[in-house]
């Protein structure tokens, strides 16, 4: 996938065309993450203008589906497989739509062109990595209860391929030359559409969607979500997604320490880092949602008083034994769609609620030759997303990351499930500026609810401690979710529990890859880095 973008660059293509080359192919040869069927939001850089435009390509609800929709017949939430596996969990895809929008504005590239490396690879077969070899595997018994995912993934003898081998699919192959030559109208109008529609209402764990819900799918353009840092200015994706404004909010907590001064590997860090991110996720549990359908507080989530404020809950000795969402000012400002407040479309938020787990996402950080950059999150949501198949694509499984609950103790949850919706999201491309509003650095990173950890501390490594992009990827994650600080197992992070414990921390330690993909301009030149324990490149 990374050589199909750099094949658009070569050719003199915008760093919009590299990201489409590049989505298609994953989709292909990485379908446990994103593709066609999935959703993806997207920040652009537009250097002759000097502009940041964000792009959200998030799935949405059937119009039709009910706040209930993971509730069982007893009214208790389903459990979690039993609501993904199937056509129930299936939102409308809008990764393709939001690519088109977005390169009728900056692609340099015939659009067409962008579809040959993954439909050669489609056709011809491309080797099975060991990571998709292994997604296949663990995912066998699932994948097995689909008949198209069946046939394709596990072939005549159900048995998952091995790394190496090669693998075609010509349906794909198909389905790519339709778009190439009929751009998203040939996804989610006519034969192809029918057919999603279809699969997903006659699954034995049937969905909502219709063909009309297919047709009147849009990509939105919405303001980007920027703040300072260490004097750069860091920008990122808004709601839908919960990633910008976390990850802002985590990064003005920790302003108010002397991070720079601080051992990277040490306890004290890690202990700041943790309580920040804590303190962040409590305010994203209750506030942040589809501020389309639910309003929210976002300029005052990270407006630089409040952010004083809660930081003075941080005690450098003791955990915050609960954290609590805090009071953040609805009066500030921040443009919403059509210069409207974000938001303003009624409904209170109610009571926080979980994420759910995810393992089907990815990420690309894109540089062209005019300074242009993207920084892209692409996802089907998890491994498989719904484990069905279509025209040779997964359907993705996007409504789980919804509330299974609609209220809680009375009270409707922000992130409920209602018709034409789109889920919360962590998903959070990151473009990050100097001083002088030059670019200098393009972040992103898949994990689900962890997405914003790992940008967050990735941006302390790059700006705090001055590491490269290699160093920054490949170092030890640490990070949480609200409740119990992660430490990477087998790195020096899951020394640090013993002082983390003292100081009050609960801790556990897990094997975790991040997939993120880190590009920084220095001086010397561009600098790239991939995290080594997933199979991107830079």
């Amino acid at each position: 996938a990374a050589e199909a973008g750099l094949a658009m660059l070569r050719a003199g293509g915008s760093a919009v065309d590299a990201a489409i080359a590049a989505q298609m192919v994953l989709g292909l040869v990485e379908p446990q993450s994103s593709g066609l069927g999935g959703g993806a939001v997207l920040l652009h850089y537009d250097a002759a203008a000097r502009r940041v435009t964000s792009w959200d390509g998030r799935e949405t609800a059937p119009a039709a589906a009910p706040p209930g929709l993971f509730l069982d017949k007893d009214g208790q939430p389903m459990r979690f497989y039993d609501a993904v596996l199937g056509g129930r969990s299936v939102g409308v895809p809008g990764t393709l739509r939001m690519l088109e929008a977005v390169h009728r504005l900056h692609g340099r590239l015939p659009w067409a062109a962008l579809f040959a490396p993954a439909i050669r690879l489609a056709s011809e077969g491309f080797t099975v990595s060991p990571r998709l070899a292994a997604a296949i595997a663990e995912n066998a018994e699932k994948l097995r209860r689909q008949p198209a995912a069946r046939s394709y993934f596990l072939g005549p003898g159900q048995l998952p391929p091995q790394a190496g081998t090669t693998l075609a699919n010509p349906a794909l192959a198909e389905t790519l030359r339709a778009v190439a030559a009929g751009g998203a109208d040939a996804l989610l109008r006519g034969p192809i559409a029918a057919d999603i529609a279809a699969t997903v209402r006659t699954d034995p764990n049937p969905g909502l969607m219709t063909t009309d819900d297919l047709a009147a799918y849009q990509a939105r353009q919405r303001p980007p979500v920027c703040g300072p840092y260490r004097g750069h200015i860091v920008c990122g994706m808004g709601p839908p997604s919960s990633g910008g404004i976390t990850v802002l909010a985590i990064l003005g907590l920790l302003a108010h320490f002397d991070m720079p001064h601080l051992d990277p590997a040490g306890a004290d860090a890690a202990f700041l880092l943790a309580e920040a991110e804590r303190l962040a996720y409590a305010d994203r549990n209750l506030y942040l949602a589809d501020t389309d359908f639910v309003p929210a507080p976002l300029a005052g989530l990270i407006d630089p008083s409040y952010l004083t404020a809660r930081a003075q809950l941080i005690d450098r000795d003791h955990a915050i034994a609960a954290p609590r969402a805090g009071n953040p000012d609805w009066s500030l400002p921040m443009a919403g769609p059509a210069g409207t407040p974000a938001g303003a479309a009624g409904g209170l938020p109610g009571a926080p609620a979980p994420d759910q787990p995810e393992h089907g996402t990815s990420h690309l950080s894109i540089i062209d030759a005019a300074g242009d950059a993207v920084a892209m999150t692409t996802t089907v949501e998890d491994a498989f997303g719904s484990r069905l198949l279509v025209h040779g694509f997964v359907l993705n499984n996007e409504l789980t990351d919804f509330s299974f609950r609609p209220e809680i103790d009375g009270r409707p949850v922000a992130n409920r499930v209602q018709g034409g919706k789109r889920p919360r999201s962590s998903m959070a491309p990151t473009l990050v500026f100097a001083a002088d509003g030059s670019l200098e650095a393009v972040v992103g990173s898949p994990g689900g609810g962890r997405i914003i950890g790992f940008v967050a501390q990735t941006l302390v490594r790059l700006l705090d401690w001055g590491q490269d992009p290699r160093s920054a990827v490949a170092g030890p994650r640490i990070q949480t979710l609200g409740g119990a600080v992660e430490l990477e197992a087998g790195t020096p992070a899951a020394d640090l529990a013993p002082a983390l414990a003292a100081r009050g921390e609960r801790t556990e330690i897990l094997s975790v890859a991040s997939g993120l993909q880190v590009l920084r301009l220095c001086r010397a030149g561009p600098q790239g880095g991939a995290d080594p324990l997933r199979e991107g490149v830079a």
